[in-house]
């Protein structure tokens, strides 16, 4: 039985170890008051710092000692249920002691689809943890599950502690394990933060994005490798870092720009290579000879190993990479792969905060910047499409005294990491926008609502918060002509508080549990008072709208749907990535023309669009236009801007059973219909992707999805049978094919056997794959595989190089 939250003494066995009958070998020497005593002196004992107060005392602890809630709740004036109701309500917090080192495995879409339960199963059997225990006997490593890391383009992803590592297979894990451990023991600076090795003169400029995905990519070490190669050739070469590239599939990339040349472009590079790339593109201190050594390294790889050569180059870019970025138009995420994140003057120098003083000086009042974005026909980009000019007209017309302004980046979709790159790489933006929207509607505070599972994110906008506030570009902002507050809060992993009320209590230390609405935030949000909240993009939008002219934006789109969307393109896609493009463009041309199409030999077969809250929609009606309109009409929803492929290979039941299990995991239980039906509905799921489906369950479950639709509290509940009714719409067949005990895609388990065919030519590779022993080891012989030891892994068929093992 699992305790409810305010059941103290049930919660505080589950803190001892005692849950599963011993007592937990990892209980840790007992906490020190004192230091959480001095935790609450410097962060603040009201309500409101319950959560960052939580998160910082397990950064100290690894999990939440029952001492230390006992004392805090004491401190805070709440009572123990209060504080044990939040620390058990988000994903974050544990009660339990925990290993040194903490794995988290992705199951975001993108990652679920490229077999991340296999991942997390691998982990388990190598550190020989036996479930429902989630820590190695030696207390080294925790595993656990988390709903997206953002990295969707390396999938399957995990991340131990702050580094990141993807396209991993079950055999990769021990390995894995073992780089990182060698890691660890040699630390250095955090990934991705260290500054630019910038240099006077004017020898010519080396890019490299150091965002999380091109850092878990291996650019940081990249990085570093470069710029100890810039310091020996001794003169005036800068090494900048910028931020995304958005041609994640390419990263790492190094961009060279030397006087008098062609700008080169590298993918592929490894930390070995930064010598000869400086060499051959720059005079430096050394000899003739080492750079005619650099010229013929590099003249090697250009003729051979992931160099794009400039013969391939069209205009600065090899063609695959033209085609990615061509039909692209960057507002939202201007400058991606040449601006540094933190790097003001230039941010400043290319106009930027240039809009916000207009602002504050009154050259453009606030009725001008509400009337302007009325103009845009700018609509929010958090998933709604709710039309932005109305949000901030309401909130303005609120009467005088507090008001809060919001930025949501609380970017819980599975598959969408649009937010966390724009965040990490375009912190200034963003500011820029809060500031202009904080101004506009009369707030004198705003708070950036950041996941905790971003943590570069998180550092690169309280570092920008930090030069804004410094250069004194937020004084004169807040009501009566005060410095303008900004902020970072960091969310605690809960889906749910994507949404706008939840949003707001967990900002207030409670519980992310929705409220009804009306009221609105916007006249009754954070503290009771009005509140605007935007999410990242949005917000984003807003300096360049004001800058460029409202006309420009609405030129761009289609009907209702106006301007740029960026998306988040992954899945079963040849080139994935961050992309902004105009809305009306169809989702055929983005996943065929764009993402150059499905893997060799493969079929598309759908496109899931808006995560958990929106749709799967079929390769025939890939003609749709990405508006909001369009896709509801298709059976989905614009969402947050995930877009994740699918191919053959894909089961769309298992696909609908894997978004009902996350939003029924993520269900905050406020409404029964959301809470009892989501369960339902994943019962019968369950059931068919088991083969013990019944004819009666497809209507049964078509039932179930228009209630829990028309009768939840939020936009979780009401949204979360979308991806059920829309393969039930359009995928029919697969769903009356598991009732018959069969699966046409070979995913679902429970249906499929692998076999051996006679292709096979007894090189043991899968034999020395397969991570659970079941097929021996004969050589020169055709393999067989136990089907009674046999997990489904998917390892020897993925490593077979005869194509021989076939799913049944």
């Amino acid at each position: 039985m699992v305790p409810c939250p305010g059941d103290t003494h049930a919660l505080l066995r589950l803190a001892d170890g005692r849950r599963h009958g011993r007592r937990d070998a990892l209980r840790m020497k007992p906490p020190d008051i004192a230091e959480t005593d001095a935790l609450v002196e410097a962060m603040g004992a009201e309500r409101g710092r319950l959560i960052p107060l939580l998160l910082a005392i397990q950064d100290r602890h690894r999990y939440l000692p029952a001492p230390v809630l006992q004392h805090l709740a004491s401190r805070l004036g709440l009572t123990e249920t209060e504080v044990t109701g939040v620390a058990t309500f988000y994903a974050q917090f544990r009660l339990r002691p925990a290993g040194r080192h903490r794995i988290l495995v992705c199951d975001g879409t993108a990652c679920h689809v490229k077999r991340a339960p296999a991942i997390h199963e691998a982990l388990l059997r190598h550190l020989r943890i036996t479930p429902p225990n989630d820590t190695d006997t030696a207390g080294r490593f925790t595993v656990e599950t988390v709903g997206c890391l953002g990295c969707c383009t390396l999938a399957p992803v995990i991340q131990i502690d702050s580094t990141t590592y993807g396209h991993l297979t079950p055999d990769r894990i021990p390995a894995t394990l073992q780089a990182f451990l060698d890691e660890a023991a040699a630390p250095r600076p955090a990934h991705g933060h260290a500054p630019a090795a910038a240099a006077a003169g004017d020898a010519g400029e080396i890019r490299i994005g150091l965002g999380s995905c091109c850092v878990a990519k291996g650019s940081q070490d990249l990085f570093d490798a470069l710029a100890a190669a810039v310091r020996r050739a001794g003169g005036g070469i800068r090494l900048k870092r910028v931020g995304c590239i958005g041609a994640c599939y390419l990263a790492p990339m190094v961009e060279v720009l030397a006087p008098g040349r062609e700008p080169a472009r590298y993918v592929g590079l490894r930390p070995e290579d930064a010598e000869g790339l400086v060499v051959r593109h720059f005079r430096v201190a050394a000899g003739a000879r080492l750079r005619n050594w650099g010229g013929r390294w590099l003249d090697r790889l250009l003729a051979g190993r992931g160099a794009e050569s400039p013969a391939s180059r069209v205009d600065g870019e090899a063609p695959a990479n033209a085609a990615f970025s061509g039909r692209q138009v960057r507002l939202a995420t201007s400058g991606a792969g040449h601006d540094d994140p933190l790097d003001l003057d230039e941010y400043r120098r290319q106009g930027g905060y240039g809009v916000l003083a207009r602002v504050r000086d009154g050259a453009l009042p606030a009725d001008a910047v509400v009337a302007a974005l009325e103009r845009s026909g700018l609509r929010g980009r958090g998933g709604a499409g709710f039309p932005a000019a109305r949000k901030w007209a309401v909130v303005r017309a609120a009467p005088a005294g507090d008001k809060y302004a919001v930025c949501n980046g609380d970017e819980g979709d599975p598959g969408a990491f649009m937010d966390r790159m724009i965040l990490e790489s375009h912190p200034h933006r963003v500011i820029e926008g809060l500031a202009i929207a904080a101004r506009t509607v009369g707030a004198g505070e705003g708070i950036f609502y950041i996941r905790h599972e971003y943590p570069l994110a998180v550092r690169r906008v309280r570092e920008a918060l930090a030069q804004a506030a410094a250069a004194r570009l937020l004084d004169g902002l807040a009501p009566g002509g005060g410095p303008l507050k900004l902020r970072v809060a960091e969310g605690a992993g809960a889906f749910v508080c994507g949404e706008e009320t939840a949003l707001l209590a967990s900002l207030e230390g409670r519980r992310g549990t929705p409220r009804p609405r009306p009221p609105y935030p916007g006249v009754r949000g954070l503290h009771d008072r009005p509140t605007l909240i935007n999410n990242v993009e949005t917000l984003a939008l807003v300096p360049v709208i004001l800058a460029g002219g409202p006309e420009a934006f609405a030129a761009l789109g289609t009907g209702r749907s106006r301007g740029t969307k960026v998306f988040a393109l992954a899945g079963r896609v040849a080139r994935g990535g961050l992309i902004e493009v105009p809305m009306g463009m169809t989702l055929r041309e983005i996943v065929m023309e764009i993402g150059g199409g499905v893997g060799p030999g493969r079929a598309f077969k759908a496109v899931q669009v808006g995560g958990p809250s929106g749709g799967c929609v079929p390769a025939e009606l890939a003609g749709t236009p990405v508006d909001y309109e369009a896709l509801l009409a298709a059976g989905a929803m614009m969402g947050s801007g995930g877009l994740v492929v699918l191919d053959d290979s894909d089961c769309m039941v298992e696909i609908a059973r894997y978004f009902l299990s996350f939003t029924q995991r993520e269900s905050c239980g406020k409404c029964t219909s959301c809470r009892v039906g989501t369960r339902r509905m994943l019962e019968i799921l369950e059931r068919l992707c088991a083969g013990q489906g019944k004819a009666e369950d497809l209507p049964a479950l078509e039932r179930l999805a228009q209630r829990v639709r028309g009768a939840s509290l939020c936009g979780l509940g009401r949204t979360a049978p979308n991806p059920v009714l829309s393969t039930l719409r359009h995928f029919r067949p697969e769903y009356e094919a598991h009732v018959a005990g069969r699966c046409p895609a070979g995913r679902c388990r429970p249906l499929i056997r692998y076999e051996v065919t006679d292709r096979c030519i007894g090189c043991t590779l899968c034999s020395q794959a397969c991570p659970v022993e079941a097929i021996p080891f004969r050589p020169h012989a055709r393999h067989e595989i136990d089907p009674a030891t046999c997990t489904k892994c998917d390892t020897c068929r993925q490593v077979c190089p005869e194509k021989a093992i076939e799913v049944r």
